[in-house]
């Protein structure tokens, strides 16, 4: 079992057009932590995972996955 945490943070950022210092203003972290979350160098807490799940006003699950997502448009 992996212990890689799959996320959709950029997809979920670009459609909404909000950068990643915006995003990490809004949520109090360092804007370099947006960027480590979205590219699986760094699993959030459970409690960054919730706020920013809250941020995008979506459930954690879907935002973040111990699987794969699939490609949209397959």
């Amino acid at each position: 079992m992996s212990d890689t945490i799959y996320n959709r943070i950029a997809v979920l950022r670009v459609e909404r057009g909000i950068s990643r210092r915006e995003l990490s203003e809004a949520l109090g972290v360092h804007y370099q932590t947006i960027g480590y979350l979205e590219r699986g160098e760094y699993s959030p807490s459970l409690h960054l995972a919730l706020r920013i799940a809250a941020f995008f006003g979506v459930p954690v699950e879907v935002v973040f996955s111990t699987e794969p997502f699939q490609r949209i448009g397959q």
